[in-house]
């Protein structure tokens, strides 16, 4: 059974930051495509990074280049979202996913299969 925990979230002032966890059990994160996702209400889900196994890549949204930074630790079997200068328009909720490898290289949530929960970011003064 897979389960994808996220943690981390909060309130935070702009130009704060926040680090994001996502802990995998069921499978094993260093052989999946993983994804950070975000939502803000009334707004479709998009991708925010994304780690492709196939070639190694990495992605980041243009909105969070230079801030936001994915990493995997492998021994945790855990993924992380570092977020710094956070601004407003970051408040979402963030999520974890996963997909199999040798899909591609897109970090559309379509193509991502197992999820978290989700976790609440808001960034306000």
């Amino acid at each position: 059974q897979v389960q994808l925990v996220e943690s981390g979230g909060g309130l935070v002032q702009p130009g704060g930051s926040l680090r994001l966890s996502c802990a995998a059990s069921g499978l094993i994160l260093d052989f999946q495509d993983i994804g950070w996702f975000r939502q803000a209400p009334g707004k479709e889900r998009e991708g925010v990074s994304c780690l492709n196994y196939g070639d190694g890549s990495t992605y980041y949204a243009n909105s969070v280049k230079g801030r936001f930074t994915i990493s995997l630790d492998k021994a945790k079997n855990t993924v992380y979202l570092q977020m710094n200068s956070l601004k407003p328009e970051d408040t979402a909720v963030y999520y974890c996913a996963t997909a199999r490898p040798y899909r591609g290289s897109s970090c559309h949530y379509l193509e991502f299969n197992f999820w978290g929960q989700g976790t609440q970011v808001t960034v306000s003064s």
